[in-house]
């Protein structure tokens, strides 16, 4: 058990307290000082038991500048181990500390796949083994600053190292270096590092698209939920950007300089999904660490939690989730201390939860929780007059990040992109452009260059805009039909003669709609 002592700085308290440990026959194993001004005291006793300390409390908190004993979860190196693992672990990139005998101190756990051993026997591990021709120490040494950039070797692989000197303080002031923290870049990722480093240049709403009207309103929509602190619900098809708009509401709230943190509920089972978001106490089930894990509620306290496919959820974690809601309060896996944060909840699903209510496979209690604010994302398909200014953008983005000369896009391969159904919208978009700009040999895209899978294809009605008049709908359908066929019939009159029609009037058509070049 660890308990958490509100008391004085002062001499001889620390005795005080332990005496009475003694007095039972209770061992402490391990005990902190903490707090601003050192007026908090940590103390581990692995075998106090809670009749004991029911005993025990009222003995500890007469000791003279005593002020209140409480059970806590974890010491406060726990904590910061748990941090500092959690973060290393987030990383993508090797991570290592070495000390000046060469020797790997610590590592992340892609350090440890790229090593090919496991996380745990990385400590120790002579980095000469991997790196007989460089000797860091001595490099460390000789520069006693900061490298960047410096190309190896390692695993028949080729890195870009960043190097940072460690230095200790000596009684006498004089610093002397304790070793190195090893950073190790791909160096065939540097072009996409430079895409990502572009890709975050605009943040929050501005790096959302608003060339249709419809997206345009959704994000006037979502400025003015966004600095409220309700929770959000967030409806939308799969691509169409729901954790996106869930990060531009998070930066545009009083909480953007706080944590952001995602989980997505699909396919997670759930133990894994509620130790990953509620954590779970020191030793709370076989395999567990003996430190335990702070969950992503915790590691987001004053940010925004991002739950991506919520409709997924179990019906177990729809009640904790529902308690957390009403009161700010969890318990994680295996304690019984009741924790409490602040943490504004936004949601995502691209499933009908009022249906899944009635199913009886989700909460009405909860779904009226996570409802009090909502937006919902329209697909791609409904937002084909913007198409046109998406696909420039990506088509940019993606030479930028290949290194080549951006390609233009021919009227026929654009008609192309408008007339497609999109089943996985804007990413699918994106996704499909940077295909086509590897692909293109030439300075213009055309429709060969577009690897659009026929599956998926909307039913009936489906995606075709019924408001307005009977003309305004023919019209639609019109303009599709001819964007679909220009492709395979690039002038008009050969599509003239596909559709039986004359000339003139496909040339028109074409025209009216500004579709390829109406010859």
């Amino acid at each position: 058990m660890r308990l958490r002592f509100h008391c004085q700085n002062r001499i001889g308290i620390l005795r005080d307290i332990v005496s009475h440990f003694v007095d039972y026959g209770l061992n402490v194993a391990r005990g902190e000082v903490g707090g601003e001004h050192g007026n908090a005291i940590y103390l581990h006793v692995p075998n106090l038991l809670n009749a004991q300390l029911a005993t025990l409390k009222p003995e500890l908190e007469a000791v003279s500048g005593v002020f209140g004993v409480r059970r806590v979860g974890l010491m406060p190196s726990e904590r910061r181990h748990l941090e500092l693992d959690a973060l290393l672990s987030s990383l993508s990139d090797p991570v290592m500390s070495i000390d000046m005998e060469g020797h790997i101190v610590a590592a992340n756990r892609a350090a440890g796949q790229l090593l090919g051993v496991r996380i745990d026997e990385v400590p120790g591990l002579s980095l000469n083994r991997y790196l007989p021709d460089l000797d860091l120490p001595a490099l460390v040494r000789r520069n006693n600053a900061r490298v960047n950039g410096l190309r190896i070797k390692l695993r028949d692989a080729t890195f870009l190292a960043d190097i940072a000197p460690l230095h200790r303080e000596h009684h006498d002031d004089v610093a002397s270096l304790a070793g190195a923290v090893i950073t190790l870049h791909s160096a065939d990722r540097i072009g996409e590092r430079i895409y990502q480093v572009q890709r975050q240049e605009l943040r929050g709403f501005d790096a959302l698209f608003q060339a249709s009207p419809r997206l345009a309103a959704l994000i006037r929509e979502a400025r003015r939920m966004a600095p409220l602190d309700a929770p959000l619900l967030i409806h939308g098809e799969t691509g169409t950007g729901k954790e996106l708009l869930a990060r531009a509401c998070h930066l545009a709230s009083a909480r953007g300089q706080s944590p952001f943190m995602a989980l997505n509920c699909a396919g997670l089972p759930e133990s894994m999904a509620e130790t990953e978001l509620f954590g779970y106490a020191p030793g709370a089930f076989e395999g567990a660490r003996p430190e335990g894990k702070l969950g992503l509620l915790e590691m987001t306290a004053g940010g925004t939690i991002f739950l991506d496919e919520v409709g997924e959820m179990s019906p177990r974690l729809q009640v904790k989730l529902l308690r957390f809601l009403q009161d700010g309060g969890f318990r994680r896996v295996g304690s019984d201390e009741e924790t409490y944060l602040d943490v504004r909840v936004i949601c995502a699903t691209q499933q009908d939860l009022p249906k899944l209510c009635t199913e009886g496979h989700f909460r009405h209690d909860l779904y009226h929780r996570l409802n009090v604010l909502s937006l919902a994302v329209p697909p791609l398909r409904d937002c084909r007059d913007g198409i046109e200014a998406m696909a420039l953008h990506f088509i940019d983005r993606a030479a930028r990040q290949i290194g080549c000369r951006m390609p233009g896009l021919s009227p026929a391969a654009l008609a192309r992109l408008s007339a497609y159904h999109w089943p996985g919208n804007v990413r699918q978009l994106e996704n499909v452009l940077f295909q086509a700009v590897s692909l293109c040999e030439g300075d213009t895209i055309e429709p060969a260059h577009l690897r659009l899978p026929d599956v998926g294809e909307a039913p009936g009605l489906s995606g075709i805009d019924l408001d307005g008049s009977l003309a305004d709908i023919m019209g639609d359908v019109e303009r599709r039909v001819l964007s679909t066929l220009y492709p395979q019939h690039p002038s008009s009159r050969q599509l003239a003669k596909r559709l039986g029609v004359s000339h003139t009037t496909i040339a028109n058509k074409l025209r009216q709609y500004g579709i390829g070049s109406a010859d």
